[in-house]
């Protein structure tokens, strides 16, 4: 049986949840907890000596690392990554932005203003953070403004990623209400089959 090594208030770790939840494969969860230090425990790096989550275990044993690396391995083969190549092209493009443009801003914004104590000096990155967590939001929404989804006509595991911190990104303080049409959007992703909600912060 796959096992993820996760924690479940994480998004990149809920990103694989929904994908799992969605294809109804079974799985077993081990919650790591990251601020208790357990993702860095000998026994955790030989596991994944970049000691982070999520890490799948497949059934043949093998672990692997990086959020929308486990979620290419475990869609694959299904209409959540398309075979066609230009299809699969705009899913892999979307989970780069979502890494590189995405995550790093709205994810840590959060981060931040939830997991972290009140009066902890890295609140003075929050306005940087916020200023480019909204660039990344107003690329989607006007990418959204003409399409249902992110890759094509249909949701796939480029949904997936980008669900995970948009749909929580008023927890570091971005306002969604801006953005009708990823607004729109949330809401189609939730009523996907198998949908399940991220544990809170």
């Amino acid at each position: 049986m796959l096992t993820v090594y996760g924690m479940k208030s994480s998004g990149n770790c809920y990103k694989v949840q929904l994908l799992l939840e969605r294809l109804g494969r079974p799985y077993r969860w081990n919650e790591v907890n990251i601020l208790a230090g357990e993702s860095r425990t000998p026994e955790y790096l030989a596991m994944n000596a970049n000691g982070r989550v999520p890490l799948l275990r497949d059934e043949e044993g093998r672990y692997l690392a990086e959020s929308n690396a486990i979620l290419c391995y475990l869609a694959d083969g299904s209409p959540l990554l398309p075979e066609d190549r230009w299809q699969r092209a705009q899913v892999l493009q979307w989970l780069f932005f979502e890494q590189y443009s995405h995550e790093p801003y709205i994810a840590v914004a959060r981060f931040i203003r939830t997991m972290l104590p009140a009066d902890t000096p890295r609140r003075a990155e929050l306005p940087r953070l916020v200023e480019r967590g909204n660039q990344a939001l107003a690329v989607m929404e006007r990418h959204l403004s003409r399409a249902a989804y992110f890759a094509g006509d249909a949701y796939t595991i480029a949904d997936i990623a980008l669900f995970a911190y948009t749909h929580a990104a008023a927890d570091g303080g971005f306002d969604l209400s801006a953005y009708p049409a990823v607004g729109a959007w949330l809401d189609r992703v939730r009523a996907q089959p198998g949908h399940v909600a991220m544990t809170p912060a």
